[in-house]
Formats: C-alpha cells, sequence, structure tokens
C-alpha cells in the first residue's frame, strides 16, 4: 500500500528529499509541521461555544463567529476574556475554556498536510527512523497525536514531549542519538521555527524548515 502511494509524491518532495538520503533518522515537530495547529484550536472554540449555549444560553453560531475572527486575526493570546467581555459570560468559564484544550474530544480527525503525509510514508518504506519532539503541555500533545488520521503511521513513531521531560530540546536530541546510536550526521531535524533551528544547531544536527516540505 505505501509502496503504491509512493508513485504519488510530488517531484519537489522526492528532490527535498534526495538531499538526505544519507539521513537515518528524523525528527519532527508537531504543532505547524505535521499539521496546521488552527484545525485542533477551531474545533475546541466550536466546542466551547457549544458548551456555553447549553450551560449559559447563549448565542453559540456568534461566540463561535467571534472567536474565530479575533483567533485569526490577532492569535490565542487573551482570547476568553475578550470572549467573556464581549458575551458577558461568568469568569468561571476559563476553567472549561482551558479544560478543553487539554482534553477535547473533536468531531472530525486533524488531517496531516499532504506533502508532510507522503514525506512520512516514504520514511517508512525506506525504513528511516520518526521521531516527534514536541513542546507545549504534554497532556494536550498527546491529545491532539491521538485525534490525528495518521494513516497507519502511527505504529512507526516515537513522541518525546519536551516540557514533560524538562529539558531543552537540544538535550533531547542529544539522547535520543545516544539511545539510537546514531551519530550527528544521521539525523535530519525538521521545524518550524527560530528555536526548532538554535536547538538543532546547539546539536550540530542537519536542520530544515517544515514549509520546505509542504510549500
Amino acid at each position: 500500500m505505501l509502496m503504491m502511494r509512493l508513485n504519488y509524491l510530488h517531484s519537489n518532495l522526492m528532490d527535498i528529499y534526495s538531499k538526505f538520503d544519507d539521513k537515518k533518522a528524523v525528527v519532527f515537530e508537531l504543532d505547524h509541521v505535521l499539521y496546521p495547529e488552527k484545525d485542533y484550536l477551531l474545533q475546541v472554540y466550536y466546542l466551547f461555544a457549544q458548551f456555553i449555549e447549553y450551560t449559559a444560553q447563549k448565542n453559540s453560531g456568534a461566540i463561535l463567529e467571534f472567536m474565530q475572527k479575533e483567533f485569526i486575526q490577532n492569535g490565542e493570546l487573551g482570547l476568553f476574556k475578550k470572549t467573556a467581555e464581549t458575551f458577558d459570560l461568568n469568569e468561571k468559564y476559563q476553567h472549561n475554556f482551558d479544560l478543553l484544550h487539554l482534553t477535547a474530544r473533536l468531531p472530525l480527525k486533524l488531517l496531516l498536510y499532504k506533502n508532510m503525509l507522503e514525506f512520512l510514508q516514504y520514511l517508512v518504506v525506506e525504513r528511516k527512523k520518526i521521531f516527534i519532539v514536541t513542546t507545549g503541555h504534554p497532556e494536550q500533545q498527546l491529545n491532539k497525536i491521538k485525534q490525528m488520521e495518521w494513516n497507519g503511521l502511527e505504529q512507526y513513531l516515537t513522541v518525546f514531549f519536551a516540557d514533560e521531560l524538562q529539558l531543552p530540546k537540544a538535550d533531547i536530541f542529544k539522547n535520543l542519538l545516544i539511545n539510537n546510536n546514531l551519530s550527528p550526521g544521521e539525523v535530519l531535524i525538521v521545524g518550524e521555527n527560530n528555536l526548532d533551528e538554535t536547538q538543532s544547531k546547539l546539536a550540530n544536527l542537519t536542520y530544515i524548515k517544515s514549509s520546505e516540505i509542504y510549500k
């Protein structure tokens, strides 16, 4: 099945990976790298709006529309406070809002970026090791992983939660090398921000931005 999928790989993806065919392992961040994090957050906001309509008799459609627009324009910071002020919500609902971020059961599965799915499938066929080293609340990150459509790839993943280990990524990378008998030259890091790049350099690892794969 995976071999058949390789026939449909984009040529640019093959060109990119050919530069790193000497690697034995690839390490990914999760959010904004394997999938768009907004796909998780927007579903959390939907569930929160439904909860408020049920418990506080407020219009869920209006709340959701407000939250979506505010998130797209200004991001997550202070979103509950802005929503509470706009719709006269009790501050006690902050707890429910935060809890949903950690434990939400999503209406829809989270989907990998198409090129990332194909890249992961390629790595499996080539028998490369696949790791995810992710920052953020461990319970929330695990919740995302459990609700992602992996297309059978989950059995090939090894996941590390940086916040749970309480280690900088560079140290996790170094431990990963030791525990898997890998040299720095055999590992590729796929990240999304300056932190990922800096931590990779501290561990003397090759780094590329995820956008080079799914652009």
